[in-house]
């Protein structure tokens, strides 16, 4: 930035450094606005540093050191020097995690840590019997091999899953790489700005700040310095701004990292995600399994001790307790749902690059979002106007019926309009070119009166000032059409207030008439009339010149002032997006209601705020609490990054789960620091998607509705799932607590009883009464005792016994089958009936289908029998367990039959999950 002679703009940005990235500094550090130097951007705090050779000088370079010549350009010898000083004109990548490190993060995460530790004392069971037994039994080596091959075949499917979307995500090149401080570089309409600019020359230049500023309307660019924020001075061009009109040269003042947008994006790069909450509840719920089961393996462990079992028998049972605790089918029920609604929700243009987000967003409770190109599509129409003290409906068909525009203050309004427009509208497809309003604007005076192009060309414009939040207008001064009349006509828009106050008649049934209190009252009604409906109001006026004052030929000269947001806007699209809604109200609306001044209103009366970013950086973290805990809808207006970041840290103060959605630069650290990030796949930065958790790829805000509700429906289906699956774990354990534990609940009872019903069946049937079957133990597991008399009094040998143990273990396997079949239909709902429910879930009937078919494989398959220890059952011997599976899903439904008729019971606080 240059500026000549002004000693009180010396101070370049320190104001804004501080207010918008808290960062301090002097002029000296940032570079002053002298006339020969080229001045560094913005720093972000925790920024790092390149240490490269001539740092400190870097931000001292003079034109004249540059060897810089704007006819010219660099020397080759001189660019080379810089490039080595400074490197390529690119962000640095942010730091990447080794493939192997995700694969063994896959292999060894939460879940999987617990099955590795129960594989491990299976395998150390089988050492301690291989090193005590001549002919030890394998089954605790095959059951250490299953775990092990559940959680790397489990482990495999996550890393490619993973890799995979990783592998979607955008990756650009950027090809001005080569760029150096110095350059010179030419920017015309539709280029993407290369590096940090100066401008020294411009022809109608504007570029498209929103990614970086959040500011919507396009923003002109001259050499001259216009202001001490180097992000609304005229004369710099920033990195990633897209070129929407003219043409430019300038200087690149800064490249790569240096630039604003590096520096936002190094701020969100070096940002940490702490874990999700679906990580956090497996967390716990491993802790809670994990005490659970050491708990029983060690009060086991020191009962069998005291009944005088041999401390290896004791340590057997200890581990086959811990192990049977284990939910090993959890790890991959949890994967396949995640990736499953991962793909669900890419259909629905909702790319996942990270699979545990797909949950997050289920549990979200504060939604912060961006507006411009989030909410709102950067759209506009015109809705509705207002002349001749009446407010029209606009009609923007193809066949204009509406009456009432034929008046000569719509003709007025017309030719006010045509003259100032800057945009181009393409008659055919009617696509203009150019910002929302302006084209909104276009596109109805088209309609209206055909193609403007003609009566632009008669009317030449001769000078103009853009609109912007300072001043809330723009004006443009045209030659009027033949040689009647040599006034200049000068044609203004803006705020309605602004407009207002610069007027002294206004134009009433083709007459002009003093504008006195009750017209300025009328005119005040019909503006807050519109902008009630959340429409965006403007005002239009005109003024013919004085021709000896400007005489034609008078050369007209603008002083333009930087832009933004006007502050009544945030409200009126908060209120027309519903982020406020229509009974909400905020201080001022209730101040409005009572007839009570603002300040007699007790803030927290008012459910709807709005706080514009000039009051932010004044309010310390206990107010900005109070904001956020007392106000359900809140409005931040002209925030900047890291205010947007202090926002997102005040809400999770709060317990909040926030999720984020922008499309900008500036988004990028709150997008990050947030417990899910959304960013658009369309209209969003690289940047943004970078630090994003989703991306929405086809920029429609409702697909996030889609996130949260599949979401929601993981973690009601994971709540199932680990029902469904700890239920079974209580079978698994009662053989060895001998029915003495029920910590699982009554589902679990239930089928525990069915599988000691089958197993007793069986024994009975071969001639082992229940009766004779206690205290038989020490005989039963003698390898040298081959008589051992069943009920009978016929002699069973060693291994006779054996292969009725086993067939009786096979039969409890399958009863657990046959009563899961009843626990996973009731566990597909927690409150309706399943006969209203139905049975429409495919995915669900193929499970029942397939759980049944595996376990006839394993059953009646050659040679498992030496491996799983499975024998083959005669056909009676599945029907044993079908009552006990018929009684949970009559307790079931008796129990949601009671939920459903005495909500909030004893019943459905101890049995709701």
């Amino acid at each position: 930035i240059m500026e000549n002679g002004t000693k009180e703009k010396e101070e370049l940005g320190a104001a804004y450094l501080q207010e918008n990235f808290d960062v301090g500094g002097t002029a000296d550090e940032y570079g002053k606005a002298d006339d020969d130097k080229a001045v560094t951007t913005p720093l972000v705090k925790h920024a790092p540093e390149k240490e490269k050779k001539g740092k400190k000088d870097k931000d001292k370079d003079k034109l004249e050191d540059l060897k810089q010549e704007l006819e010219m350009g660099l020397t080759q010898e001189k660019a080379n020097e810089i490039f080595e000083r400074d490197g390529p004109n690119a962000l640095t990548p942010p730091p990447t995690t080794p493939e192997w490190v995700k694969f063994c993060k896959q292999l060894f995460s939460g879940f999987a840590m617990l099955l590795w530790i129960g594989a491990f004392l299976c395998f150390i069971t089988f050492a301690i019997k291989a090193s005590t037994m001549e002919e030890p039994d394998k089954d605790d080596l095959y059951l250490g091999i299953v775990l092990a091959t559940v959680v790397i075949i489990t482990g495999c499917f996550s890393y490619y899953q993973e890799a995979t979307v990783l592998r979607d995500g955008e990756k650009h090149n950027i090809t001005a790489e080569k760029l150096v401080v110095g350059d010179v570089i030419f920017v015309k309409f539709g280029d993407r700005v290369p590096a940090d600019i100066r401008v020294t020359e411009a022809r109608g230049f504007k570029v498209d700040n929103s990614s970086l500023t959040g500011e919507s309307e396009p923003q002109a660019r001259t050499p001259e310095f216009t202001h001490d924020n180097p992000l609304e001075t005229k004369n710099l061009a920033f990195f990633s701004t897209n070129a929407v009109e003219g043409t430019c040269t300038g200087i690149v003042v800064q490249t790569g990292d240096n630039t604003v947008m590096g520096r936002i994006a190094n701020l969100a790069s070096g940002l940490g995600s702490g874990k999700t909450p679906i990580a956090v509840e497996i967390e716990h719920f491993i802790h809670i399994i994990t005490g659970v089961a050491v708990t029983l393996g060690v009060t086991f462990f020191i009962l069998s001790l005291i009944l005088g079992y041999h401390w290896l028998t004791a340590c057997i049972f200890l581990i086959g307790i811990i192990v049977a605790n284990v939910p090993e089918g959890l790890l991959a029920t949890v994967t396949v749902c995640l990736t499953l609604t991962a793909k669900r929700m890419a259909a629905k243009n909702c790319l996942v690059k990270n699979l545990e987000s797909v949950e997050t967003l289920g549990s979200t409770s504060t939604i912060c979002s961006d507006k411009t190109g989030t909410l709102t599509q950067n759209r506009m129409t015109v809705a509705h106007m207002w002349f001749d003290d009446k407010i029209f409906e606009a009609d923007t068909t193809e066949d204009q019926q509406k009456p009432g525009l034929h008046s000569l203050e719509w003709r007025v309004y017309v030719i006010v309009q045509s003259l100032r427009q800057d945009k181009t509208v393409y008659p055919y497809s009617k696509e203009t070119n150019g910002d929302a309003s302006e084209s909104a604007l276009l596109k109805c005076i088209e309609l209206q009166v055909g193609n403007v192009a003609k009566m632009r060309e008669n009317n030449k414009k001769m000078a103009e000032i853009p609109f912007n939040s300072t001043n809330k207008y723009q004006v443009s001064i045209h030659e009027q059409e033949g040689d009647e009349d040599p006034r200049y006509l000068l044609v203004m828009k803006g705020a309605p207030e602004r407009i207002l106050d610069r007027c002294s008649t206004i134009l009433i049934n083709g007459k002009e008439e003093p504008l006195d209190e009750a017209k300025k009252e009328a005119f005040e009604k019909a503006y807050l009339e519109l902008g009630g409906m959340g429409e965006r109001v403007l005002g239009f006026c005109h003024f013919y010149l004085d021709a000896e004052k400007f005489p034609p030929g008078f050369e007209f000269v603008a002083d333009e002032v930087s832009s933004g947001d006007h502050p009544i806007t945030a409200k009126a699209i908060a209120r027309g997006v519903g982020i406020i809604s229509e009974e909400t109200e905020t201080v001022e609306d209730i101040a409005e209601r009572l007839g009570v001044p603002v300040a007699d209103v007790n803030p927290r009366d008012a459910k709807a705020i709005v706080v514009h970013g000039g009051q932010l950086k004044d309010v310390s973290s206990e107010q900005l609490d109070d904001i956020l805990k007392y106000h359900t809808e809140i409005v931040f207006a002209r925030t900047s990054p890291q205010q947007k970041l202090i926002i997102v840290e005040g809400c999770q103060r709060q317990g909040a789960i926030v999720a984020v959605t922008g499309d900008g630069v500036n988004d990028s650290p709150a997008l990050k620091k947030a417990d899910i990030g959304v960013a658009m796949g369309i209209a969003g930065s690289d940047v943004s998607k970078q630090a994003a958790d989703m991306i929405l790829l086809d920029d429609n805000f409702a697909s996030i509705v889609t996130g949260v509700e599949e979401g929601r429906l993981i973690f009601d289906n994971l709540k199932k799932s680990i029902a469904y699956t700890l239920t079974s774990n209580i079978p698994e354990i009662t053989p060895f607590l001998m029915l003495i534990a029920m910590t699982y609940g009554q589902i679990g009872f239930i089928q525990a009883l069915g599988g000691f019903f089958t197993y007793f069946v069986i024994m009975t049937e071969n001639g082992f009464f229940p009766t004779r079957l206690f205290g038989i133990r020490s005989e039963w597991e003698d390898r040298d005792n081959h008589s051992v008399p069943d009920s009978y009094g016929q002699e069973w040998t060693y291994s006779q016994r054996k292969i009725l143990e086993y067939t009786c273990h096979t039969a409890f396997f399958v009863s657990i089958v046959v009563v899961q079949w009843a626990d996973l239909i009731i566990c597909k709902t927690r409150k309706n009936s399943i006969i209203k429910q139905k049975m429409t879930n495919k995915a669900l009937n193929f499970g029942l289908v397939f759980e049944t078919a595996l376990a006839v494989l394993l059953c009646y398959t050659p040679g498992l029998s030496t491996g799983l220890r499975m024998y083959p059952l005669l056909a009676q011997w599945w029907f044993p367990a079908i009552p006990f599976s018929l009684l949970i899903f009559v307790y079931d439904e008796c129990r949601r039959y009671i939920i459903r008729r005495h909500p909030g019971c004893w019943l459905e606080q101890e049995t709701y999950y």
